[in-house]
């Protein structure tokens, strides 16, 4: 077998990269095979978030998905493996550039919690996709530690995985 039929044969995965940018700051970078569109409909659009958001291998799921993906749009996410112990998390969105940026806040915390911000920059067809959290201080980052930032390369994969279910078909309505 030649080289080039080789590496079709056995795709390279993409790579995450998880970076303290700071003391206040994390950073997580990744490439996905699909443009920005696609990828920010991924993320905009509950019925496909949920999808893909909860890692498999730790046995929880998404129970409950609310999304008003617009600058001052409230987000409430309950995740569990049953209805008896969920974990919240919600906040709002304070910005949404379609295809490109969304910022939001993490309001679980209190006043503590980071902000998020997502951007999507296509090139070639593919999204670099960057993901920064600013925290408060750098003991509240600490006390996040990379729990959620190691969970992330499992729910990228299931990212992956959806993105080549949808192809160009997502957002055309």
């Amino acid at each position: 077998m030649d080289a080039r039929r080789e590496s079709e044969a056995t795709p390279t995965k993409n790579r995450l990269t998880v970076e303290r940018k700071s003391d206040r700051e994390l950073v997580v970078t990744r490439t996905f095979n699909a443009p920005a569109r696609i990828v920010f409909e991924a993320w905009t659009k509950p019925e496909l978030f949920k999808q893909w958001w909860a890692p498999k291998s730790m046995g929880m799921f998404l129970r409950s998905c609310e999304m008003d993906v617009r600058v001052g749009g409230r987000y409430r996410l309950v995740f569990g493996h049953d209805a008896s112990n969920p974990d919240e998390f919600f906040g709002r969105y304070i910005e949404v550039t379609p295809h490109s940026r969304l910022v939001w806040t993490n309001d679980e915390g209190g006043d503590g919690g980071p902000v998020t911000t997502v951007t999507f920059e296509e090139k070639d067809g593919k999204t670099l996709l960057v993901l920064h959290e600013l925290y408060t201080s750098k003991e509240a980052l600490d006390a996040a530690g990379t729990g959620a930032a190691d969970a992330m390369g499992e729910t990228f994969e299931q990212l992956d995985e959806l993105l080549v279910t949808l192809g160009p078909s997502v957002g055309s309505s």
